[in-house]
C-alpha cells in the first residue's frame, strides 16, 4: 500500500499533501522545480525521513521533465550530468539530519550516471528523464514494501490489548507506505494487540497532535494526545505497555537520531521498565556514522518558540538516543537487539 501524501500528476509533476495545513485543511501543492521541492521539505510541507527521500527523488524527476518539455534541459551529456549534480546537492542540503534524503539522491544520481554511459548525446535528455522517473518510482515502491515488512516484524512484539506511546509522526504522512512505527501499531491493532495509543504532542509544529492523531482517527484506532512533558506521568501511572517510534538516522552502534523529545522518552521508559522500540527501514541506517556524535542535528527557527523579546532560543529539531536505552530496532529485515554494533553488522552482511 502506497502513501497518498505524494502523487505523480499526468504531466509528470508531483502533488504534495501540504502537511502544514493538517488537520484543518487537506490541500495539495503541485511541484515541478528543485527550488519548490526544497522549500516544501524545509517548511515541513512534506516530512518524515523515508518520505523526504522519496519526494526529493520525485521532485528531481519532475524538474527534469519540466525542463525537457520547455527545452532547457541540456542535451549534451556532460552538461546534463552537471545539472543533475547541482540538483542533487541542493536537494541533499534541504534537511541535514534525515539520512534518507542524501541516500535517495545519491542513488538517483548513480542510476542516471550508469544509464547515460551507454547512450548518445542525442538521447541524453529523454533517457535522463525516463531514468529519473523510473528510479524515483522504484524507491517509492521499495519503501512501501519495507513499511509492510516492518509492520509484520514488529506487531508480534506487543502483547494482546496493549497501550502504546508514540512520538512525532511515523505513518503514511511520513513514509512511502503505511508507516514505520505507526505501520507497526496499525497492524498490531488489526491483530488485537493494540487497544489504545498515547501520542505525544511533539515539536516542531506539534506533529503528534496534528498529524499522528489525524492518521489514527482515520484508522479508527483509539488515540489520546498528551503534551510531551506529561509522558513521565502517563508511564508512571502504568498506562503504557510499550513505546514505539521512528528514526531519522541510526548510527553504526545503534544510537538513534529522532524528533526532539525521543531521548526523554527512552530515559523514562527505562526507569519504569517499559520496552522502548525504534522502527526504521534499512535506508535509515548510516554506517559511516560510528555513533550518534557524528549525526548532524538540525535547528529550527527561533520564532517557532514564543517567548519574551530579546530572549535567546535554542530549538533543536532532533536529539540522539543512546543505543543502550533501546530494547529493539524493528527493520524491514526483522528485529535486531543489543549488542547493536554486532547486530547492525550482521543486518548489512
Amino acid at each position: 500500500m502506497h502513501t497518498d501524501a505524494v502523487k505523480w500528476t499526468s504531466s509528470g509533476a508531483v502533488y504534495l499533501l501540504d502537511q502544514t495545513l493538517l488537520p484543518d485543511e487537506t490541500a495539495y501543492l503541485e511541484v515541478d522545480t528543485i527550488d519548490a521541492m526544497v522549500e516544501a521539505i524545509r517548511a515541513l510541507r512534506v516530512r518524515g525521513a523515508p518520505l523526504i527521500g522519496v519526494a526529493a527523488s520525485m521532485g528531481i524527476a519532475a524538474a527534469a521533465n519540466r525542463m525537457a518539455v520547455d527545452g532547457s534541459l541540456p542535451g549534451e551529456k556532460t552538461a546534463a550530468l552537471s545539472w543533475l549534480e547541482s540538483a542533487c546537492d541542493t536537494m541533499a542540503r534541504a534537511r541535514p539530519t534525515a539520512v534518507n534524503l542524501a541516500w535517495a539522491v545519491n542513488r538517483l544520481r548513480s542510476a542516471v550516471v550508469e544509464r547515460l554511459s551507454t547512450v548518445n548525446d542525442d538521447d541524453t535528455a529523454e533517457v535522463m528523464v525516463r531514468t529519473l522517473r523510473r528510479e524515483a518510482q522504484r524507491m517509492w515502491d521499495e519503501d512501501a514494501a519495507m513499511c509492510s515488512a516492518m509492520a509484520t516484524a514488529g506487531a508480534v512484539l506487543l502483547p494482546a490489548a496493549s497501550s502504546v506511546m508514540t512520538h512525532c509522526n511515523t505513518g503514511m504522512l511520513a513514509t512511502g507506505g503505511i508507516g514505520t512505527a505507526l505501520g507497526v501499531i496499525r497492524m498490531a491493532h488489526e491483530q488485537g494487540r493494540v487497544k489504545e495509543v498515547y501520542a505525544c504532542e511533539a515539536r516542531p509544529l506539534r506533529q503528534g497532535s496534528r498529524l499522528t492523531a489525524w492518521e489514527l482517527a482515520r484508522l479508527d484506532i483509539p488515540c489520546t494526545v498528551v503534551v510531551d512533558s506529561a509522558a513521565a506521568t502517563v508511564m508512571a501511572q502504568g498506562r503504557v505497555n510499550a513505546v514505539i517510534l521512528g528514526a531519522d538516522r541510526i548510527a553504526a552502534n545503534g544510537d538513534v537520531a529522532n524528533k526532539i523529545g525521543t531521548q526523554n522518552l527512552a530515559i523514562i521508559a527505562k526507569e519504569y521498565g517499559i520496552p522502548f522500540y525504534v522502527a526504521a527501514p534499512t535506508s535509515t541506517f548510516d554506517l559511516d556514522a560510528a555513533s550518534g556524535v557524528a549525526i548532524p542535528i538540525e535547528e529550527r527557527p527561533a520564532d517557532e518558540v514564543a517567548t519574551a523579546e530579546g530572549v535567546k532560543v535554542y530549538n533543536p529539531a532532533f536529539d540522539v538516543t543512546p543505543a543502550h536505552l533501546i530494547s529493539g530496532i524493528i527493520t524491514d529485515r526483522g528485529v535486531i537487539e543489543p549488542p547493536y554494533g554486532e547486530s547492525i553488522r550482521r543486518l548489512f552482511d
